[in-house]
């Protein structure tokens, strides 16, 4: 004992101060914080300042990760990792106090979280399983911790007792208290069910001789059974050692060259600066003394000379009891001071000046010190996480649908009164949004266009192909978009389909049929316009239904369904309805060809008659491509006004037109091509009417009576009528399970934000 005494000394007059932060810089001093007092300094540390804010830090760590804290934020911790034989079943021992299952192959099978708390008058422990996760590794909405066993105030039976808790954790399926009485025997010749799990056993130590300290030992690495297992304790490893706020010890034994251990390529891609790792060697024992260059090596790690593996934290160095040494259960004190015999009295280890540097007391009180700077560091950052997923989670939680309070029948009927109305009120425009209207009056002008595409393409001349066609009175417009169905007819085609038509007739009359054959070629192209603009409106009418059918019944999956369905076949219903009305319409312009509006056709046919006349008089001037024209007849019409003859216009020049011998045929281009425009401008107006009645008016006046009448019907024809209106408003599964997710995240953050709260208060 007085030769470790007299090395805490040299440690205390030597030890550099260990760097605050696992960041390049040191940390600023936290408002509140205590700072420690010198090492070895003769005061009793517990109850000074600094050990209560340590301990408190340390117990408020503890509870942080009981509420499954570390899933949601990235708790400050510290991590052993290593591979098998490389000391670290050895290393966790030396520093908890504590004996750990040791068995050929891997004997650790879960993560363990151990709380070392000095603020004690003997020692004693209690065991608790956290279950954060599925028998399939998937996060459960709440971890649970389960109290396994009463407390353990015999070091001697610690150990079969963590036996029967991982145990418990191996095997989910069966009540934990299963295991409380098994012997070591019975437990080794278990079946478990699982191989390894992300569930925690969590070891809470109280000892007198302890140092303030929580840790986690994961399953050493493997390399030698099935990939998927091997591959799980690797991600597992992965998992802890990744976040930001974790201390990476990994244990590194010195019989083997630092290149081969897993565990250091592990902390590497973790932390490739190496600020948060810190490397501990074990079994310096194992090197003879014929080994001069290896120990050279290591003396050059540990005092940080080494270019090749440099850590902000640097290397430890332990020696750690052997089989023999265990099998005679000496005390940690007496472990401790062997170790400080053989680093005091073997080179050349002895000759390294950084003493703090070698055994478990100086490097266990390195580790505390440095994960109590950490947590007070990142005190500030953890509220400020808490606070930020707290508003993510309320504002999740308020974005879902209330649960239902209405009575189901009140709810049923209400959404399908809400829905009829909200249609109507898109039909006649008087909702807010106007999309179903606007739509649609672009599809008729698209229409319109159309229909105005099919007007006959009279040229009177001999060679039509050879003129500009003719599609106004003024000369001043040509169609742009001509239906395909419109071929350019000359006086020649004109006269054959007189001729074709003549029966009986007269001389000298021009037979009805003619005028009726030539009105059919333009009539029937309308058919293709207006099944497309019907087609058109179809498409928008689905989705505008669509909207409306999530919107006042997506709440409900089962209700969307069932009146999705409904309110569908009476959209087919009236779809087909208003096809064939559109039929309907367009035979109407089939026969008779009538109209009422004869001063506006005859107007028209005079136009027309003597526009052609005037053309055919000057064909030069309608060759393509065209000549100027408005010149001469300007020059006419000059001419006339001296001659007395004034406010004529260029439509009356035809008449001073010497007869024409296919007058005839001009009469029945001017006939048909009026008639053309007073069709036109009847069945623009006359198809958009047709559509809007037959299909949304109707399908508006008609659709909550047939919807209540299905409902009426369905439900009576079942055995209880409330029953199927509970099951028409039964919530979607995914609904209600994410509230009630968001709603115990929301509380785990409250209690979270609330245990930091709680100890800021208190400092």
């Amino acid at each position: 004992m007085d030769l470790l005494r007299n090395r805490r000394k040299q440690a205390a007059s030597t030890e550099p101060s260990i760097e605050p932060s696992l960041d390049v810089t040191s940390l600023p001093s936290i408002s509140g914080s205590v700072s420690p007092p010198e090492p070895w300094e003769e005061v009793d540390i517990s109850s000074t300042d600094y050990a209560r804010r340590r301990r408190e830090l340390m117990e408020m760590m503890a509870d942080l990760r009981s509420m499954g804290a570390d899933a949601l934020i990235a708790l400050p911790s510290v991590v052993v990792i290593g591979g098998q034989s490389a000391g670290k079943s050895s290393l966790v021992e030396a520093v908890s106090g504590i004996n750990v299952p040791r068995d050929s192959g891997t004997c650790t099978r879960c993560p363990m979280e151990c709380n070392m708390s000095s603020h004690a008058k003997s020692w004693s422990c209690t065991i608790t399983l956290r279950i954060g996760f599925d028998s399939n590794g998937l996060d459960l909405q709440k971890p649970t911790n389960v109290r396994f066993g009463p407390t353990i105030t015999d070091r001697s039976e610690f150990e079969v007792w963590l036996r029967r808790a991982q145990a418990a954790i191996l095997n989910p399926n069966v009540a934990s208290s299963t295991f409380h009485a098994k012997t070591v025997e019975e437990l080794k010749n278990i079946k478990n069910t699982l191989k390894f799990s992300r569930n925690v056993v969590c070891v809470s130590i109280e000892d007198p001789d302890a140092t303030d300290l929580s840790f986690y030992d994961l399953p050493g690495l493997i390399q030698n059974e099935e990939p998927e297992a091997v591959a799980l304790v690797k991600n597992l490893a992965e998992h802890y050692i990744e976040k930001k706020n974790t201390i990476i010890l990994t244990t590194i034994p010195m019989s083997d060259d630092m290149e081969n251990q897993q565990s250091m390529s592990l902390a590497r891609a973790a932390d490739p600066n190496g600020k948060r790792t810190i490397g501990v060697l074990t079994k310096p024992d194992t090197l003879g003394t014929g080994a001069i260059n290896q120990r050279r090596k290591w003396v050059e790690i540990i005092e940080g000379r080494s270019e090749e593996h440099t850590l902000k934290h640097g290397f430890y160095c332990v020696r750690l009891p052997d089989d023999s040494e265990r099998a005679q259960r000496l005390s940690r004190a007496e472990s401790q001071r062997r170790a400080a015999e053989y680093f005091d009295t073997t080179s050349p280890w002895k000759d390294v000046t950084e003493r703090h540097r070698f055994g478990i007391p100086g490097f266990v009180s390195d580790i505390s010190r440095l994960l109590i700077q950490l947590i007070e560091e990142t005190l500030p950052c953890l509220r400020e996480d808490v606070d930020t997923l707290l508003a993510k989670c309320t504002k999740d939680f308020d974005e879902l649908p209330p649960p239902l309070e209405n009575d189901p029948q009140i709810e049923v009927l209400g959404r399908v009164n809400t829905f009829c109305d909200d249609f109507k009120s898109f039909v006649n425009g008087s909702h807010e949004d106007k999309s179903l209207a606007q739509r649609n009056r672009a599809l008729y002008a698209i229409f319109k266009r159309n229909i105005r595409g099919t007007a006959p393409d009279f040229r009177p001349f001999n060679d039509p192909e050879d003129y500009v066609p003719l599609d106004d009175t003024e000369g001043n417009m040509t169609l742009t978009e001509r239906d395909p169905g419109v071929k350019a007819m000359g006086i020649y085609d004109i006269s054959r389909v007189i001729q074709e038509a003549i029966g009986w007739e007269l001389p000298n009359n021009v037979p009805y049929q003619a005028k009726a054959n030539l009105i059919t070629q333009f009539t029937k192209l309308w058919v293709v316009p207006s099944e497309r603009c019907l087609a058109g409106v179809n498409n928008v009418l689905d989705q505008v239904v669509d909207t409306l059918i999530s919107t006042h019944f997506g709440r409900f999956k089962v209700l969307e369904e069932y009146f999705g369905n409904l309110i569908r076949i009476q959209v087919d219903l009236c779809k087909a309805r208003a096809k064939d009305a559109v039929k309907t319409a367009l035979d109407l312009e089939t026969i008779p060809h009538y109209t009422q509006n004869t001063h506006y056709l005859q107007t028209l046919r005079e136009k027309w008659l003597a526009h052609y006349k005037t053309v055919r008089s000057r064909p030069f001037m309608y060759r393509a491509p065209v000549y100027e024209k408005e010149e001469a007849r300007a020059k006419a019409l000059r001419a006339l006004a001296e001659a007395g003859y004034a406010g004529l216009q260029v439509s009356d020049l035809a008449r001073l037109l010497p007869p024409d011998s296919f007058e005839e045929e001009l009469v029945v281009m001017a006939d048909v091509r009026a008639y053309f425009h007073v069709a036109y401008k009847r069945i623009i107006d006359h198809i958009p009417f047709t559509i809007e009645h037959a299909l949304h008016h109707a399908l508006a006046k008609q659709l909550s009576q047939s919807l209540l009448t299905s409902l009426l019907t369905d439900a009576a024809s079942g055995p209880n009528f409330s029953e199927r209106m509970k099951e028409l408003v039964s919530e979607d599964a995914s609904i209600a399970q994410r509230r009630l997710m968001l709603s115990t995240r929301k509380e785990r953050l409250l209690n979270i934000r609330r245990r930091l709260m709680t100890f800021s208060n208190s400092t």
